[in-house]
Parts: C-alpha cells; structure tokens; sequence
C-alpha cells in the first residue's frame, strides 16, 4: 500500500491574503503541501512585523509585496516559528529588518545551511538564498510591539514539529499563529521534533484563548483542528506500538497500514518519517533526540514507489 498522495494537487490557486483584524493578516499560500507555508502581517503605527518568510525567492518576494500593500511602514522585524527554510529561506530578502526566534532555531537554521534535497522532492527553483538566521534569540518567551499589536512570542516548551518551535500570541485580538505546530489539511510531520511532544503542545495550544488559528499550512482554522491532529498523533504512536511488537520497520509498517480517515490529507507518505520517530522514542530515545533523519526521508521516497516527493513550490 505506497505512494499514498491524500489528494490530487492539480491547479494551486494563489496566495490569499485574510484580514483576521485591524492590522493583522494572514498570507495563505494553497495547496499547503511540501515547500507551501503560510506567513503572517501585523501592520500598525506605521511599523510592520511579520510572522515567517517563504521557501523560494519567487514566493518571499510577492509575499513583501503583499505586505507593501497593507503596510504604511518598513518591515521592523521577522518572527520565525521554527527553523524549517520553508519559514526562513526568505529571511535574508527583509534586511535590515531584526530577525526573531528560538535559540535553537538559530543553531539548527546554520547547521541545515543551504537546501540540498536532490532526489527527495520534484525540482524546486529556489531562487537565490542566503542564510539569514534570528539575530534575536530567546529561551522561554519575549514580547515584541507593533504599534499598538502586542504580539507574546512563546516557546511551546517541547520538541514537537521540530526542538525550536515558537508560536505567536496576539492576545488582544485572541488570535495565534502556530507555525507548524498545526497542518489544516495535510498530514502533520514530526521526524525533527516528537510524537509524545507534539501530543503535549497541542494540549498547550488548546489552552490559550483563540478565535482563530493560523496554522503554518493550510486555511485559517479555530481550536476545533486539534482535535484531529491529537487523533492522528495518537494513530501514528498506536500503529508505532504495534510494528515494534511485530518486530517490523517504519517503512514495512506504513505499508501494510490503511490510512482510514487521514487518507485524504496532503503529503501522507510523511507517515513513514512520523514512525521513524515514534519508533524511535517507544524504544527509549528523549523527545527531539538526535536520529537518522536520512534513513527517515529515504523511506518516504521508497514508500513513494521511489519517486521524489511531490513539490509545488
């Protein structure tokens, strides 16, 4: 049972831009599969902040172009939620703007470098791309002012879709942006962070008091997607339980598995990564542990009938 896609890509409409309140935006990027994130834009006072940058220099720049439009004054800072290039790669195009994230957002942005995924995903052009990691780093949280927008940047405490994941909390619009913390619409991917961990920050997403959810892929969405998200950590660490005590492999066990109502989610052959790591901590190893990342991707590439992944962006 491979090369599960979820869903036919077929034509991606453009980025949309979503006026959630005075000032703050979300840019969704469709179809939100691999490479496709969404941002975000708090415009106030004449200051601008954004939350996230694109993977390719074709999308970062028509996304500062969007935030031209809505925005009276330059773009004062960049909030990363997490490491992935899909969020950063496009950091180095907001110069002189202050980049923001995690600790270890930092660190793991300089250890990945630049992207080199030959055979792993269909051919990306990714433009030019310099490395630009946060040059403002925190541990637990710190607050950044757009204007009148008080934004809270907290660390969600737990290695979960990576060891660096951020979200951004607007507290008086009781509107959160989660990176990739929450997909809506495609199959979470947590072989960097922690199955267990993720299950522990959605438990802390649930608690703060949101309207509206701007996950890091996918539509605008509220509360109620956690639920499913916390259904399908809870699949991938039964199914991982299971192939342990088979004594089978995570690409063996992906297989052999019927995907039942998470088949119809983008990008499913993530499932092969998510049992790597599942596995992985079942037997032992802390959460956001050091693992083969590489055998992980190359069986959801043979899991993908060794076809390179599908890649739009």
């Amino acid at each position: 049972m491979s090369r599960h896609h979820g869903h036919d890509h077929g034509y991606i409409e453009p980025p949309q831009l979503v006026n959630i309140d005075d000032g703050v935006f979300a840019y969704i990027q469709p179809d939100g599969s691999w490479w496709i994130n969404n941002c975000g834009i708090l415009s106030s006072n004449n200051d601008a902040v954004i939350v996230d940058t694109c993977s390719t220099e074709r999308r970062t720049n028509l996304f500062l172009k969007t935030v031209e439009r809505v925005t009276q004054g330059p773009i004062r800072a960049v909030i990363n939620t997490h490491h992935h290039g899909d969020h950063t790669h496009g950091n180095w195009l907001t110069k002189p703007a202050a980049i923001i994230g995690h600790r270890r957002c930092r660190e793991a942005i300089l250890e990945a470098g630049l992207p080199h995924f030959e055979g792993v995903f269909e051919p990306v052009d990714w433009g030019k791309i310099e490395i630009e990691p946060p040059m403002v780093t925190f541990d637990d949280r710190i607050d950044v002012h757009c204007g009148d927008i008080r934004a809270e940047l907290q660390y969600i405490g737990t290695p979960a879709h990576t060891t660096n994941d951020i979200v951004t909390w607007l507290p008086d619009r009781k509107v959160l942006y989660t990176g990739d913390l929450v997909f809506n619409g495609g199959t979470p991917f947590m072989v960097m962070g922690s199955v267990t961990g993720s299950l522990t920050a959605l438990d802390r997403l649930s608690e703060f008091d949101a309207d509206l959810i701007v996950p890091g892929h996918g539509p605008v969405c509220d509360l109620s997607v956690i639920d499913r998200l916390r259904a399908y950590d809870h699949f991938i660490l039964d199914l991982a339980q299971r192939a342990i005590s088979d004594g089978v492999s995570p690409l063996e066990a992906a297989r052999e598995t019927d995907l039942g109502e998470f088949a119809e989610l983008s990008d499913s052959e993530r499932i092969v990564g998510n049992l790597h790591r599942a596995m992985f901590e079942l037997n032992g190893a802390e959460p956001g542990a050091t693992m083969d990342i590489v055998a992980a991707i190359r069986d959801m590439v043979a899991y993908n009938d060794g076809q390179p992944l599908t890649c739009l962006a």
